[in-house]
């Protein structure tokens, strides 16, 4: 038992209790710092692709080969890559991107078993909140383009999916890459979800797949083609209310 621990069970009740309530208070703080440190070293780096998948990929697996080529298409085509910043698939997403030509963004979070961070970030930030590094990954992508993945990378894709088609963030692609992986859930989709009325058919059309890495670049030119890849006023005023 630690010394506050000790302290804590030493204090009368309401003691105890307000002691509580003052640390919760003085965690906004931090919650805020993480917000502001974070909008004012990622500002710049816009347009950006967020690109997630497995933590558990090895170098040699095709998906990080896959994900590496993808990244540095983006890289050399423009586009910043942000991962989160770990090993397998992020490790391929910010290699691929580091050595483009543009920046390659790893948002790292603190976890219980620590997370390390991968060696190829032109920008590191890290997180201690899920939920900030998650706004985060949305307020400066121009789209986001999901490799197989475990629970984190199903997280951030149910993620995307719902703050679009809730219009609590602006429209962007939302690419899925090889199609084996990922025709179960779609299928799911389709067969469940559509069918008993959860979600509608054309929400469906939020999602495209795509297996060859230089696709994944089209579909996202093609997709800002014709008004560019500046957000408009009425998408900046949906990306502050985050």
């Amino acid at each position: 038992m630690t010394e506050k621990d000790k302290l804590a069970n030493a204090l009368s009740p309401e003691l105890a209790e307000r002691r509580w309530s003052a640390r919760e208070s003085w965690r906004v703080f931090g919650i805020m710092s993480e917000f502001v440190e974070a909008t004012e070293r990622l500002s710049a780096i816009r347009p950006a692709v967020s690109l997630f998948g497995s933590s558990r990929t090895p170098p040699d697996h095709p998906y990080y080969l896959l994900a590496e080529t993808i990244a540095r298409l983006l890289s050399d085509a423009g586009f910043s890559v942000i991962s989160g910043g770990g090993p397998g698939v992020m490790e391929a997403a910010n290699k691929g991107a580091y050595f483009g030509h543009s920046p390659s963004v790893g948002l790292n979070i603190q976890l219980p078993h620590e997370q390390a961070s991968n060696l190829y970030q032109d920008i590191s930030q890290t997180f201690r909140h899920f939920f900030a590094r998650k706004v985060m990954f949305v307020k400066f992508a121009t789209a986001w383009v999901v490799m197989p993945g475990g629970f984190g990378t199903l997280d951030e894709l149910m993620e995307a999916l719902m703050l679009v088609q809730t219009g609590k963030t602006r429209k962007m692609p939302i690419i899925l890459v090889h199609e084996p992986f990922w025709r179960g859930l779609l299928d799911w989709f389709r067969h469940a979800l559509v069918a008993e009325g959860m979600i509608d058919l054309p929400d469906l059309d939020l999602i495209q797949i795509h297996n060859e890495p230089q696709a994944v670049v089209d579909a996202i030119f093609s997709y800002y083609e014709k008004r560019g890849f500046e957000p408009s006023a009425a998408e900046r005023e949906i990306l502050l209310n985050l």
